[in-house]
């Protein structure tokens, strides 16, 4: 059984926010001023507050600072409720740790619908099982629902490769995993609701980074206003804001008019501190990419194979200098750019299907160095090294129309030809959909 502590000097609201949650299979604790709070949560670390804003000795602010600076209180969730409805107070709250934020008077179906999202993580009680799955077996398999990057580009010029942003679909192993969440979002939302229904259904999203062509599906995303969903995004810190609060500041007021605490979804937002994770079976390695920000690829070891996902990354250039210098700057900017390089090739070693950005040719990525984004040669020419099986190229420049996509990828099938190479290469197609074989028994 979970356990809750109300902390609140109003009597009538301890005793109305506690037979609710009672009703609903929680132990109950209640404090009547922060400093009481705070005490009970140390020594009981409850997995909710529910909190006030205006209490004596210790209002709301201080207790959301001081747990959230305990480090046995990490995990506890704090949903402010107070009677207090300026929008100031509610972003101060959140700053200053908040999960979430309602107001008095509180409508008890609406409440219990927001204590339900906000604890959607926790280890399920007897009486509230865990959603099912309802992945049908098979193979893992893979599909493009955004191959554009920068900015959705629809038109009569793309209608080939696709004008949406970046989003990969993957089923494996009973998991529906989703690799960002660009504008391709919608249309995967649209497709799972209709193949799913009123079934529950369980998704993780993994984001590579925030950048808005990898974030800006979410708001449209489906299955996040259907009560049976429930979302677990999972992510990297950003250089300056953390990852709940780049989310859900894309859908605040005045950008959009429904917030991402308001859906009926159950979503959970973590951010990542290890390299190495694992969804369900289905185990995760990232590996930071070369992009501005925080950014990161993933590798997904399923057991039909692996899938390497790097829709933003610009590869260090290893070209000697010309004339070469034995040392000094170049001599060891040449090392360091050679060394990452090795880097990511033994990170994607064995790979079978590698999504990677290769937004420019070699005549324009001459003009782009330092934007954080792939030259076609350099990704074919680290394919082929790394010993990667498929090569997917990624990320489309959203000046590059169909016929110019279709050039690169003739160039880069060229390249591998002059390598004696095995490395399958095709330009990411949006509703394209890629099956993995298992591999033959020994």
């Amino acid at each position: 059984m979970n356990t809750v502590l109300i902390i609140d000097d109003a009597p009538d609201y301890r005793k109305l926010l506690g037979e609710l949650l009672q009703s609903q299979g929680w132990h109950v604790l209640v404090a009547e001023d922060g400093d009481a709070g705070i005490k009970l949560a140390r020594l009981h670390r409850p997995a909710l507050v529910l909190c006030d804003l205006l209490m004596p000795r210790g209002n709301g602010f201080q207790v959301c600072r001081t747990l959230r600076n305990d480090p046995s209180l990490r995990q506890t969730k704090i949903l402010i409720v107070s009677g207090q409805q300026f929008e100031a107070d509610r972003l101060e709250a959140l700053k200053a740790g908040a999960d979430e934020y309602t107001t008095k008077p509180i409508e008890p179906e609406r409440f219990l619908l927001l204590v339900s999202r906000l604890t959607a993580g926790l280890r399920p009680s007897a009486e509230q099982p865990a959603p099912v799955m309802p992945v049908p077996p098979g193979p893992t398999r893979l599909r493009f629902w955004g191959v554009r990057g920068s900015i959705p580009t629809p038109g009569p010029t793309t209608l080939q490769y696709g004008g949406n942003t970046s989003c990969v679909e993957v089923r494996a192993q009973g998991q529906i995993i989703i690799l960002d969440a660009g504008t391709g979002l919608r249309l995967l939302g649209q497709q799972l609701a209709a193949e799913f229904g009123a079934q529950p259904l369980t998704l993780t999203l993994l984001l590579t980074h925030t950048h808005w062509d990898h974030i800006q599906g979410l708001p449209f995303f489906s299955p996040v206003y259907m009560p049976q969903s429930h979302l677990r995004v999972l992510g990297y810190e950003g250089a300056r804001h953390g990852l709940q609060v780049v989310l859900a500041g894309q859908m605040e007021n005045p950008f959009f008019p429904i917030g991402l605490r308001e859906v009926p979804a159950n979503v959970l937002i973590e951010e990542l501190k290890e390299m190495d994770f694992s969804i369900g079976p289905v185990r995760v390695r990232a590996c930071f990419a070369n992009h501005p920000g925080v950014c990161v690829g993933y590798r997904l070891f399923t057991s039909d194979g692996s899938i390497a996902f790097f829709p933003d990354n610009e590869l260090p250039s290893t070209a000697a200098p010309s004339p070469p210098a034995p040392d000094g700057p170049d001599a060891a900017a040449l090392a360091f750019a050679r060394g990452e390089r090795q880097k990511m090739i033994e990170f994607l070693r064995g790979t079978d299907v590698l999504i990677m950005d290769s937004q420019y040719d070699c005549e324009e990525y001459k003009h782009h160095i330092g934007w954080g984004h792939g030259c076609v040669k350099e990704v074919v020419l680290l394919a082929i090294e790394a010993e990667v099986k498929r090569l997917f190229l990624f990320h489309h420049d959203p000046n590059h129309d169909d016929a110019k996509v279709s050039q690169m990828e003739a160039q880069a099938r060229q390249l591998v030809a002059a390598s004696n190479s095995k490395l399958v290469v095709e330009a990411a197609r949006e509703g394209m959909t890629v099956e993995l074989a298992a591999a033959p028994p020994a």
